[in-house]
């Protein structure tokens, strides 16, 4: 399905927007694969490897045998920062590492144009007018969401721009999320529910998504 209703900010039905066939009707050899793929690959860079504990050379203690090797009855130790003792270092302990993989910006783009073309035949794609907020209203956002949608559940809003008083109005509504029209990725659109898109944001998209 490629045309969309469309509403005005106040939330009424003005018509309805064609959603360019490029991004919304593409195919693919095997898409459930390549979405797979890409996402693995997504959310494998989105790891942080920062987990650290410090080795024997870096624990703190002196480095000094504790005491003579024979003659004492005792076991043969060595020094405070043996992984044996409390305080000392740990054996085999993690360390910071990246789990980056790059990923092919066609295999990106073209998982892009899946995702989307599945919203599009779940009519979960939604288009607006041009949001303008005169200041900050989370009230007056909420009660937009809710005349033009009635999916209780995720919801993605793509913008075109830096308007702070729409980030600011939709920000706190629970369950809504935003991003700009040309940042989005396939793991961001699967994981929402319905799909609301500014005319500004749907022009943006086919600008810069359209020939890649």
């Amino acid at each position: 399905m490629l045309k969309v209703k469309k509403y005005s900010i106040k939330g009424e039905e003005t018509g309805e927007v064609k959603l360019p066939k490029s991004l919304f009707a593409a195919e693919a050899n095997n898409p459930k694969a390549l979405l797979y793929e890409v996402i693995n690959m997504y959310l494998a860079n989105q790891r942080h490897g920062t987990s650290s504990v410090k080795n024997r050379a870096e624990a703190h203690g002196s480095g000094r045998k504790l005491y003579r090797q024979k003659g004492t009855g005792n076991a043969r130790a060595g020094n405070l920062r043996t992984p044996i003792r409390v305080g000392g270092g740990h054996a085999f302990g993690p360390k910071p590492k990246t789990w980056y993989k790059r990923i092919p910006k066609k295999k990106k783009r073209l998982a892009l144009r899946i995702a989307l073309t599945e919203k599009s035949k779940e009519k979960k794609v939604i288009v607006i007018e041009d949001l303008k907020f005169e200041t900050a209203d989370t009230s007056k956002a909420q009660d937009l969401l809710q005349k033009i949608s009635d999916d209780h559940g995720k919801k993605l809003l793509l913008i075109d721009g830096n308007d702070h008083n729409i980030i600011k109005s939709f920000n706190n509504i629970p369950r809504v999320s935003m991003d700009k029209a040309d940042s989005i990725y396939a793991y961001e659109i699967l994981n929402t529910d319905s799909l609301i898109l500014t005319e500004s944001a749907l022009k943006k998209m086919t600008e810069v998504f359209n020939n890649e």
